[in-house]
């Protein structure tokens, strides 16, 4: 039976608006989501349980993002190159607006030049 909560609509929505960025696929690297362009992942998502996880590339934006409560560098050494994990559980509001503006500097951080200079 298909779930029909909070987080797994805002990992629906995130999933949807990273697709829209230009020259993107979906992959599930170790299981989980990954949204690629040109082959190099700029968002990885994770739902399992009751609870759903991001890791996005801010180059720009990072220090500001581990402010948060809910953020974390990622793991594996990535948040050393700017990589930041968000998560959330259950009744968490999910900031979509502001997880958008992550998942776009994530893209022009990962996307050839061309291809991130025509995302705002």
């Amino acid at each position: 039976m298909p779930r029909h909560d909070p987080l797994t609509a805002a990992e629906g929505e995130l999933r949807d608006a990273a697709l829209a960025f230009p020259e993107t696929a979906e992959d599930f690297p170790w299981g989980h989501r990954a949204i690629k362009v040109k082959g190099k992942a700029f968002i990885f998502m994770a739902l399992e349980d009751d609870s759903l996880s991001l890791s996005v590339k801010l180059p720009a934006s990072a220090a500001q993002a581990l402010e948060l409560p809910f953020t974390e560098p990622a793991g594996y050494g990535m948040g050393k190159h700017g990589w930041v994990t968000a998560s959330f559980g259950p009744g968490d509001d999910v900031p979509m607006e502001l997880v958008r503006a992550w998942l776009a500097e994530s893209y022009r951080a990962v996307a050839p030049k061309k291809l991130a200079a025509q995302v705002p």
